[in-house]
């Protein structure tokens, strides 16, 4: 139902050529696709390795000295560059600076995030604006919305003399042939790698990219590879500056970020890995010399080039042909071209450009078909006034010199190094991965098969709607069963991240309250035990956070509730809680918390990451929920990708619908929309068909007996622990939901052992860790999900009590309480095979400690365990550094 044009519509998205290798063996791939975030870095050395080289590569061609593992959208990354500055002024210079010449979507985005810090957001030209010292920052398109590429040396220069950072989006083909934002004096560059090999998708999922100057990384948000020694001296990567990961600073967050879009950053770091420097500059000049051309060729016409120097896009005026015509001629092509609505038109090219789409843009603006081709052939790109050659904007710089870059530029060559660094992962192709409440579960390949339809994946975002009808019909189908599974009367699929969605929840209930004339609301009560996310997305949203204490059995009682609702009084906006709790339970009093939150005036936020034990079973909007968002790539089966993409659409009642988000190119646009959150009118669209195909094949039947299994799951897997390790908390009949926490705080004093060498121990075994300390230190959370059978959750019961006799071992005295199998685990194959063998056990124990190991199904890890305090203190992010040699 979708129509698939060609689309000259820039702004941020364009056609690229997904090179087959890397879309089969990454995209394609369960072993790229089905890991969960790298958390345990020994078991994630060949992603962690891929998204060093995206740092690098981002580094490499921004000209800063610092880049991120990747943000959910250009959009987010404008924003976090805002409230960067900001924060760096703690709050004494609220006014920020942007030109004109930004993307509407990104424009729209920081508008939001601005209006509930108050944060004053000034628009106009760069040319004229005058810097002062109440300003917190600046930010430039580079090339810009039009496509034009400004000279912003003066601006910049009275940055510098104020401190003020400039942040500068930007494009990164184009930066293969222009100055680099660091040449040019920015602190900040960021904007979307999509045109590196990942599909435009209708909008996402995309990875963006933030890059700083040295002096700004620990503001940096996302999460950043680093590199260290494991802990025999070999170099590993880990996840550096851990606490960085907004859940754990809570309401001391600068952000709520707490996933990337790893998976596409892996796909735009492979692009540059096959093309190399001289393959991406080649695939620029290519891009701008057909640019060139069309515009020379339109001038040949008698159209004006509204541009003085150009990469990719052009705007044209002042032709004798009518809207109408250029309309119907775009229609007969089947291509579409930006409208400025006063006869003025914008044409973005981009690497699928070849010769006969030049002839057919150049038929759209008057020629005919044989003269459209006689005036491409007569034009030149040499002389042209247009051209970067010879505008002082041509970049000198080298890029991409580290020799990942040089040598896997033939598919033979990237195949085996893609296949080496998968090999160095684990991911649900070869285990169960049953982290609590992140609920790792079964990416039916049957509901994955849409992902790759070019009718999903080929469209720009911002297309006329009547080239989408397939996309809506989804959607509207979509939504209807989701508000059928949740009791919500609508949906928004903006959101591109659980994160997002929270946020864009608690705006949504701001705007609704003040709207009814109650702007004193701002207090957000949040339960100890909730996701560190929700007081993160809470102060984003300008609230105030009370945190709801537990009590010595971890849990937070109606007493508690009652207490701080009361005592906040008409002060109360939302409360926020996860149903049932991330202790692994159903609250017996969820309703009545409810009532009592609207008793007072509040409104309800119920987090819906522990979805997956409620479907078919129960439903927020009947308890008292008044908004939620679904995480897709959890309880509706998107792959997490080794660390996102994710989507967060929100469910609300009725009486929210009106506020809930809008966009300002596409829409949809509610009556009193708070505003935009996500760079696309529908957020991560093309991955949202994965989520569609799996309610419709699962029915309400399946949905319903996928929940039901998940619990049981989890109570057989703490049926059979619990004679071994203490179940920490349990329902009020003696059961847990779909998720349960072993208690292994006892293990400190009896052996020295405690959670996370129970998780390295388990890398041994062949298998993921359950979610270590939270939402209790040193306890571990598992949550087995519905996909797993029987033999699975014994082999991975099996390996925890066989860890228990483990500890009893250290507990006897049979081993040193600092030399023993846990606390030197994982055992990487490197250490095994060695000649030296110093430890007190064998190597058969350290490698195959149960019996269904063997050489021939053995998953060995990556590395040793990493040094992360070490790392931390000798940041390294890039491959152009050196590691520090331990003292």
């Amino acid at each position: 139902m979708n129509k698939v044009y060609r689309s000259y519509l820039g702004q941020g998205y364009y056609g690229c050529i997904v090179p087959p290798v890397i879309k089969r063996n990454v995209i394609e791939n369960p072993g790229w696709i089905t890991q969960y975030t790298p958390y345990q870095a020994e078991l994630a050395q060949g992603r962690l390795e891929s998204l060093m080289n995206y740092q690098t590569m981002i580094v490499d061609l921004t000209g800063l000295d610092i880049a991120n593992a990747s943000l959910l959208d250009e959009g987010t990354a404008a924003a976090e560059a805002v409230t960067l500055s900001y924060r760096m002024f703690r709050g004494k210079r609220n006014k920020y600076f942007i030109d004109e010449g930004i993307h509407s979507n990104s424009l729209a985005v920081i508008k939001t995030r601005a209006k509930f810090l108050n944060i004053d957001i000034v628009t106009g030209s760069y040319q004229d604006f005058v810097l002062t010292d109440d300003v917190c920052g600046v930010m430039l398109q580079y090339p810009n919305n039009d496509g034009i590429i400004n000279n912003y040396h003066d601006i910049i220069q009275q940055a510098k003399g104020l401190k003020i950072p400039v942040a500068m989006a930007t494009d990164l083909l184009a930066l293969t042939i222009l100055k680099s934002p660091g040449e040019l004096g920015a602190s900040i560059a960021f904007g979307n790698s999509q045109r590196f090999g990942v599909p435009m998708g209708c909008g996402g999922p995309h990875a963006a990219f933030f890059a700083v100057k040295d002096e700004l990384k620990k503001q940096m948000p996302g999460r950043l590879v680093g590199k260290s020694w494991d802990q025999y001296g070999v170099p590993t990567y880990r996840l550096a500056l851990q606490t960085r990961e907004q859940f754990i600073r809570r309401e001391k967050a600068t952000s709520n970020i707490c996933t990337a879009q790893a998976l596409l950053a892996n796909v735009s770091a492979m692009y540059a890995v096959y093309h190399g420097p001289k393959g991406l500059k080649d695939i620029a000049m290519e891009v701008h010399k057909a640019t060139v051309l069309l515009a020379e060729g339109l001038r040949l016409l008698g159209w004006t080039i509204n541009n003085e120097t150009v990469f990719d896009t052009i705007m044209i005026s002042n032709g004798d042909i009518s809207t109408d015509e250029i309309q119907r001629r775009c229609d007969e092509k089947k291509i579409n071209i930006r409208h400025y609505g006063d006869g003025t038109y914008g044409v973005s090219l981009d690497e699928t450009v070849i010769g006969s789409d030049l002839i057919d843009l150049l038929y759209v603006f008057g020629a005919n078909e044989e003269e459209a081709a006689s005036v491409l052939y007569s034009v030149s790109d040499a002389d042209s006034n247009v051209s970067i050659t010879g505008s002082g904007h041509e970049r000198e710089t080298p890029y991409l010199t580290h020799p990942v870059f040089n040598s896997y530029h033939s598919e033979t060559k990237l195949l085996r190094y893609m296949k080496e660094l998968e090999n160095r992962d684990l991911s649900l192709c070869h285990s169960m991965i049953p982290l609590g409440s992140c609920t790792m579960k079964l990416n039916p390949t049957s509901a994955l098969l849409p992902v790759s339809l070019p009718q999903f994946n080929t469209i720009h975002p911002y297309v006329p709607s009547n080239q989408t009808t397939g996309y809506q019909s989804l959607i509207d189908e979509l939504e209807s069963h989701l508000c059928s599974i949740t009791g919500y009367d609508k949906f928004s699929f903006q959101p591109n991240s659980g994160a997002q969605g929270e946020y864009a929840g608690l705006c949504a209930i701001l705007a609704y309250l003040r709207d009814k004339g109650e702007g004193q609301r701002d207090i957000c009560l949040i339960p100890a035990s909730a996701h560190g996310t929700n007081p993160a997305s809470a102060i984003m949203a300008g609230l105030k956070v009370v945190e709801i204490p537990m009590n010595k059995e971890g849990e937070v009682t109606k007493d508690s509730f009652k207490q701080k609702i009361e005592e906040a009084g008409d002060k109360l906006a939302t409360i926020m809680v996860t149903y049932p709790s991330t202790s692994g339970v159903f609250e017996d009093s969820i309703r009545e918390v409810c009532d009592m939150v609207h008793y007072y005036g509040g409104q309800v936020y119920v987090d819906g990451a522990n979805l997956n034990a409620q479907v078919g079973l129960c439903r927020p909007g009947d308890y008292g929920g008044d908004v939620s968002h679904l995480n897709l790539h959890k309880t509706f089966c998107i792959p997490h990708g080794g660390g996102g993409p994710g989507m967060g659409p929100i469910g609300v009642k009725a009486h929210l619908a009106p506020y809930l988000p809008g966009h300002p190119v596409t829409g949809p646009n509610p009556l009193k929309s708070f505003g935009t959150v996500s760079s696309a009118a529908w957020g991560s669209a093309s991955i949202i068909p994965v989520s569609w195909a799996y309610i419709l094949m699962m029915g309400s039947k399946g949905l319903k007996k996928a929940s039901e299994i998940a619990i049981v799951n989890a109570n057989y897997m703490a049926a059979r622990l619990k004679g071994h390790y203490n179940i920490l908390f349990r329902g009020t009949n003696g059961f847990n939901a779909h998720e349960f926490i072993l208690d292994t705080r006892c293990f400190k004093n009896t052996s020295g052992i405690e959670a996370i060498d129970i998780a390295k121990r388990m890398q041994d075994y062949g298998f993921h860790a359950p979610t270590v300390s939270w939402p209790v230190s040193n306890t571990l959370m598992i949550e087995p999900t519905e996909s797993e059978g029987k033999a699975e959750l014994d082999r991975y019961c099996d390996a925890l009590i066989s860890i228990r006799q483990e500890i009893s071992e250290v507990e006897e005295g049979k081993y040193d309480i600092k030399n023993n199998v846990l606390k030197n685990a994982p055992h990487p194959m490197y250490l095994v095979t060695a000649s030296n063998w110093p430890f007190p056990y064998s190597r058969e124990k350290a490698a195959f400690p149960a019996e269904w190991l063997n050489p021939y199904n053995k998953v060995w890890t990556g590395s040793a365990r990493a040094n992360d305090v070490h790392g931390d203190r000798n940041l390294v992010a890039t491959h152009n550094q050196e590691l520090k040699p331990l003292r």
